[in-house]
């Protein structure tokens, strides 16, 4: 089945990190929010990393833009059974332009194999920023306890650090 991304992306004129998914899950298009699945663990990474409390929509986006951080997708539309990035073909990718042209992104973060593959093929020829392949967060990476996934992810906080 053909999916189209709906969401928008989530920046401002001060963002300086940009967090790529591959693609919402079924859940995040149902709610119309990214990492909205409860099993999805990407809030409680950044709960941790930050200190923060996070509870719901409008939360996320306020802390998200506070902090210097985008976060979108890499794919626009594509083929898709469920949520399974393995199962993604015939892709559109989307474009990053007028976010980069209106933000300050230096550093760009993929939350999984699918959105960095698709990164590093697509956008990156265009972009000319490197990006940092971070282990998903989704519940099918079982293999990642939360502490281990916060302690990869750590690295947007320094990166953040880095730049403020």
């Amino acid at each position: 089945m053909r999916v189209y991304h709906e969401l928008e992306p989530i920046y401002n004129e001060f963002s300086k990190v940009l967090i790529l998914g591959s693609l919402p899950s079924v859940k995040s298009r149902e709610v119309g929010f990214y990492y909205a699945h409860p099993q999805n663990r990407f809030w409680r990474i950044l709960e941790s990393l930050f200190g923060v409390s996070l509870p719901d929509v409008d939360a996320k986006k306020k802390f998200l833009l506070s902090h210097g951080i985008a976060l979108w997708d890499t794919v626009a539309s594509c083929e898709i059974s469920g949520s399974s990035d393995a199962s993604i073909k015939n892709i559109e990718v989307n474009d990053l332009t007028e976010l980069l042209q209106n933000s300050q992104i230096e550093f760009v973060f993929c939350t999984g194999r699918k959105a960095y593959d698709l990164y590093q093929k697509y956008m990156k020829p265009n972009t000319n920023i490197d990006a940092f392949l971070l282990p998903s967060p989704s519940a099918a990476n079982a293999k990642c306890s939360l502490p281990s996934l916060v302690s990869s992810y750590q690295v947007i906080l320094d990166c953040l650090n880095s730049v403020s």
